[in-house]
């Protein structure tokens, strides 16, 4: 079982790391094999809407010059995938959204290749603003076909500073429990399907 995660803030450890890594704990436990990978901060164009992907018919964006082909190869391999964002003026960041711009459009283009995945989102939010984030991120998966599990609340956890989030019990448990439905679905779907 592989487990992909992406970190859209700049901050690589800051609260969406360790919002994600409380997420992803249960998962490295149960054995699944978990990769962050660091999307905030890279420079990452947006997707031009040129459709050379759906021509083209090659799992790739036409722009090679950034890290999105490869975090598209990724998705395509994994089971499950996470996608945490800061909350910047009550949406994702660009980074994030210039991954889900892109992403989806080569994905859709190609056969829906995320179809029947495991996907859910992962939000650092300071106060307020942070739904629309995990809305942003939660289309993503849902228009690509993908399954989308909760948690016994929406998945926020409440911090400023780096750090902060760990004096948000009840996000930190979001996010556990997320982790810990992420894996229960995967099992069950590889379970019945007859594969590991």
């Amino acid at each position: 079982m592989k487990i992909l995660a992406f970190n859209g803030s700049p901050r690589p450890q800051g609260n969406t790391a360790q919002l994600l890594q409380t997420a992803l704990a249960p998962l490295e436990a149960a054995g699944a094999s978990v990769e962050l990978v660091q999307i905030g901060g890279e420079v990452l164009r947006g997707c031009t809407a040129c459709l050379t992907c759906r021509k083209l018919q090659n799992r790739r964006c036409v722009f090679a010059d950034d890290i999105v082909n490869d975090c598209i190869a990724k998705m395509i391999d994994a089971d499950g995938i996470l996608i945490g964002s800061p909350t910047y003026f009550a949406n994702v960041t660009t980074e994030t959204k210039a991954l889900i711009d892109r992403a989806g459009y080569v994905l859709r283009g190609n056969g829906n290749l995320l179809s029947r995945k495991v996907g859910a989102a992962v939000v650092a939010v300071r106060r307020a603003g942070g739904m629309p984030a995990v809305h942003a991120i939660h289309d993503f998966f849902l228009s690509n076909d993908m399954i989308v599990p909760g948690s016994t609340y929406w998945n926020l956890g409440i911090g400023r500073g780096e750090g902060d989030v760990q004096d948000d019990q009840e996000g930190l448990n979001t996010m556990h429990r997320l982790g810990e439905n992420l894996l229960w679905l995967l099992q069950n779907l590889h379970q019945s399907s007859g594969t590991q």
